[in-house]
């Protein structure tokens, strides 16, 4: 089965290196395509959060990881698979962010704690709701909250 996506906005911000931390200082627009009018968009200032799904394009095909790894390659954390980190070095190059929407401007979203790079295609946006939220404590290991200490730092 062969399934294809096509943008319908990309990231626009000050980021053009890939990197792991220091996203806390970033502001994003996020501008659809030529395809949709801001009316795609209508209702979405009713929402303090998006969801945003993303292609690293960017991504060297020879890094992509579909085994193990230690997280960005410190031996202190766990030897862990793929899918138990949430790294860009994913096998279809798939990003996801909650992030927080500071306003809307015609067919442009601007928003806080996207960790996308300029440029980067973005394949859909929703809304964050509430429900659809797990219920009760998220529970995770220790190593993953020393991984994020400084990745929504300015």
């Amino acid at each position: 089965m062969k399934i294809e996506l096509v943008p319908i906005a990309y990231v626009k911000n000050s980021r053009t290196e890939i990197s792991d931390d220091f996203w806390g200082s970033i502001t994003s627009e996020i501008t659809l395509t030529d395809d949709f009018s801001e009316k795609a968009l209508k209702g979405i200032e009713d929402f303090s959060h998006l969801e945003i799904v993303f292609y690293f394009d960017r991504l060297d095909n020879s890094k992509i990881e579909k085994g193990t790894r230690h997280p960005r390659g410190n031996t202190n954390w766990p030897d862990t698979g793929v899918f138990v980190q949430r790294g860009k070095n994913r096998p279809n190059k798939l990003g996801l962010t909650v992030c927080e929407l500071i306003k809307k401007e015609g067919k442009t979203l601007f928003v806080k704690n996207l960790d996308a790079i300029d440029g980067t295609p973005v394949l859909d946006i929703k809304p964050v709701i509430k429900e659809y939220l797990p219920e009760g404590e998220i529970r995770q290991p220790a190593w993953t909250v020393e991984l994020m200490k400084d990745y929504w730092k300015p």
